[in-house]
């Protein structure tokens, strides 16, 4: 017969018998976490760039059945704001507190030394994994995370900030903030992976992301089918690059022959047809960033349209692979009692340029699109070969009917699909809401719905207030009194505040682009005075849901009390100083894990070195000399490489010659070749650029040059670099030694095109010194070998 186990509350009393040996004594165990009978599963899914008017179920002809079923037995809602931006967002979520509380003002990587800006998450904003794990929940995180400091998330750590290290029990994904999808950067829990396959067999980022979170939910409820789960399901997609089979994107196509205005329309009234938007709501007008349709030359249609087909082929092949974890749950019978909510971290994505992008990278780098390459790339747009993203109109397209996009805080930028799903919890289904909610407030209604009281400590650490509101009392009840009456907002400088049906909004540096110039431009003192005297607009929401009608100038009172509200909030909420630089933060100085040093040591093996970690070699002098010997009939491999297809370099040896590539912004490449073969034996293959001029950021160039190979002292090639690549080489470029990651810098070989030798390590010198120090390096290094 099988003895009971007698169970105690941890920290109390032990409840057994202690005798003078085991048979005078009775046992009692501390009792394990349990969760509550019936707590229902958690999942939360973030989409990313995915503007109000993409999903099938918010008017858009995109086919999204499997979203639009959770709408149709949930509730949809219509009036749901995020911040304008991912990392910034995604923080809101997690800790129920504002992006500037988080010290999230923007993407980790533009973090600045400023209270409100360091990209440092807070121990005392507490994460929602953090406390469901003291309710006995399973946390899994899965897709993109971008919520570890950027200088972070390399293989040294620290991991405290990582996914494991704020709640969540196992992790799979990408750290930064976005990846490709067929050569995707993953790391599993706290260490780096390669895909399961390569392009050629298949392998996408969304079927692998689906794949794992339904086996990690099956490896727990086999086990212990009463424990219950929080997923955190964060797809790369809908952000660049827009990649997906053809399969998927040749079912679009002809589509969007007719063009962005045509979308809009169509979008429009469906929208209004299923009560999404108010009746009598007119329509943002016609953007100034955004030309007519038909006023663009056959070719341009052609490859816009095309731009389009793909992401809308790649957005119904998300929806499908989510559709698979819905119907995993429904077999498996967890589907009833499941808390879904959808949403999206911020308006449709800008980043393509009024040309569409077939590279990302060129964005950062200051480097325009050229339309004939982009129209060269037409056939190939969604494979491998590029990081493509569509143009400004079909930007402007997605966030029907609203005005602007992504990192601006007119309602394109902010407002975004929310649905919720819970047969088991809400009484009602297929219903729309139309409560003004925030970001912050999805944790709080959470606990509410969980019925969770937020922790006083996490860690021993004490917690800061949830800002947040919960909304939980909207599930049955569509005339639940709006519980938030105040937000206010703020991205790279555009500024704006909702109070209580009224909107202002400081668009900066305007409305638009051609009104105010381009994006990125810095606030002096004088600058933010004269906006704050003329340039809020003002918008009666509950009369124009849409912002198309500026009435600044009928209620001044008005916009006046609103301007000193955001600053009540701003103080409140660390929001100061503004800061309206774009692509130079990227290269604002940092603390880094270890102080700044000349020299770098990479060994073999190493992978994943993050761009903000790796060795700085952009616009300065540097020598790159890997220690090696090669064997009878020579080696070959990747010795040093950093980047991807979007931009980097590449020190490698192929048939017997020592190459050096620096692949500038996926747009031109040069290529350095030894003139003679490597010899075999100890050889110290090196790469020296010398630079002979000055960068000029903002033209999108990078320090010239002259680049030579060397054989030991021997130099072996030699060429002029007239540019470089001026910023960075890519969000998702890393660095590895003695093999290729990721996607090729250059189809010259195949990833991960090991060294067949032995490498000993590779040193990467920056100081700068001239040749003569290369060399005494070079004979420093063969006397120690």
């Amino acid at each position: 017969m099988t003895k009971r186990v007698r169970e105690y509350r941890p920290g109390s009393a032990f409840p057994g018998v202690i005798g003078r040996t085991v048979d005078e004594s009775t046992p009692a165990w501390p009792a394990p976490l349990r969760a509550k009978q019936g707590a229902p599963d958690v999942i939360v899914i973030v989409l990313d760039d995915t503007g109000f008017g993409h999903l099938g179920c918010y008017g858009s002809p995109i086919r999204t059945p499997n979203l639009d079923r959770l709408a149709a037995e949930g509730l949809l809602y219509t009036n749901m704001h995020t911040t304008a931006l991912c990392s910034p967002t995604r923080s809101c979520i997690l800790t129920g507190r504002n992006h500037h509380s988080n010290n999230m003002a923007g993407i980790t990587e533009i973090s600045t030394g400023y209270p409100g800006y360091t990209g440092v998450i807070p121990f005392e904003n507490g994460f929602l994994p953090e406390m469901l794990l003291r309710h006995g929940y399973a946390t899994f995180a899965i897709g993109k995370w971008h919520l570890t400091p950027a200088e972070q998330t390399s293989a040294a750590g620290p991991y405290d900030r990582w996914p494991l290290g704020r709640g969540f029990e196992r992790f799979y994904g990408f750290l930064g903030g976005d990846t490709h999808q067929y050569y995707p950067e993953l790391v599993y829990d706290n260490h780096q992976v390669d895909p399961p396959k390569t392009p050629e067999e298949g392998y996408t980022l969304n079927e692998d992301l689906a794949d794992t979170a339904i086996r990690f939910i099956a490896d727990t409820v086999q086990v212990a089918p009463d424990r219950p789960f929080f997923l955190y399901y964060c797809t790369g997609a809908m952000h660049a690059p827009h990649h997906v089979p053809e399969e998927w994107s040749d079912r679009y196509r002809g589509a969007f022959d007719d063009g962005w205005e045509a979308y809009r329309e169509q979008v429009f009234r469906r929208q209004v047809d299923l009560g999404i938007v108010p009746e009598g709501t007119e329509m943002a007008a016609h953007d100034p960033d955004v030309p007519r349709w038909e006023d663009l030359p056959a070719e341009e249609r052609r490859l816009y349209a095309r731009m389009m087909e793909v992401f809308a082929g790649f957005l119904e092949q998300t929806d499908h692979h989510i559709g698979r974890i819905i119907d995993y749950l429904e077999t498996i019978g967890r589907l009833e009692n499941a808390i879904i909510m959808v949403i999206s971290d911020n308006g449709a994505s800008a980043e393509g340029g009024p040309t569409g992008s077939v590279n990302e990278n060129k964005f950062f780098n200051y480097v325009p699109e050229s339309l004939e390459e982009n129209l060269a790339a037409l056939d190939d747009l969604g494979g491998p070969k590029y990081f493509n993203h569509y143009p400004w109109g079909w930007t402007w397209a997605g966030d029907t009917p609203f005005r602007r996009w992504k990192r601006e805080t007119y309602r394109g930028g902010i407002s975004d699909p929310f649905i919720v799903h819970w047969p088991a919890g809400i009484r009602t289904s297929g219903e729309i809401r139309r409560h003004y909610a925030h970001a912050i407030d999805i944790l709080p209604t959470l606990l509410e719905a969980l019925g969770i009281e937020p922790p006083a400590s996490i860690r021993g650490v004490a917690q800061s207030p949830i800002e947040g509101t919960s909304f939980a009392g909207t599930f049955d009840n569509a005339g639940a009194p709006e519980r938030r009456t105040t937000q206010y907002y703020e991205m790279i400088g555009h500024r704006s505040i909702y109070h209580d049906g009224w909107k202002a909004v400081c668009p900066w540096p305007g409305p638009s682009f051609t009104e105010g110039g381009a994006f990125g431009q810095p606030i002096s003192a004088e600058t933010l005075r004269d906006l704050d005297a003329r340039g809020w607009e003002l918008y009666n929401l509950r009369e124009d849901w849409a912002e198309s009608r500026n009435v600044a100038a009928d209620h001044p009172e008005v916009l006046q009390e609103l301007i000193t509200l955001w600053y009540i909030e701003a103080g409140k909420y660390s929001v100061l100083p503004l800061d309206g630089r774009g692509v130079e933060r990227f290269a604002e100085p940092r603390p880094q894990i270890t102080p700044d040093r000349k020299r770098y040591v990479y060994f073999p093996g190493t992978q994943g070195v993050p761009e903000n970690t790796a060795v700085r070699v952009l616009n300065r002098s540097h020598v790159i000399a890997a220690i090696t010997d090669i064997p009878p009939g020579g080696a070959e491999g990747v010795l040093l490489c950093h980047g991807g297809n979007t931009g980097g370099y590449t020190l490698f040896v192929q048939e017997n010659r020592l190459h050096y590539i620096h692949n500038y912004v996926g747009s031109r490449v040069f290529h350095l070749v030894s003139g003679e073969e490597v010899p075999e034996g100890r050889v110290v293959l090196s790469y020296q650029f010398e630079k002979n001029g000055e960068p000029e950021i903002k033209k999108g160039k990078g320090a010239p040059g002259t680049a030579r190979l060397y054989f030991n002292e021997q130099m072996v090639a030699e060429m002029d670099l007239p540019l470089t690549t001026p910023i960075l080489f890519g969000l998702g470029g890393s660095l590895t030694c003695g093999r290729s990651g990721g996607s090729p810098i250059t189809p010259a070989y195949t990833p991960p095109f090991p060294f067949t030798g032995t490498l000993h390590r590779v040193v990467v010198d920056v100081s700068g010194e001239r040749i003569e120090d290369h060399e005494a390096e070079i004979r420093l290094a063969l006397a120690r070998q």
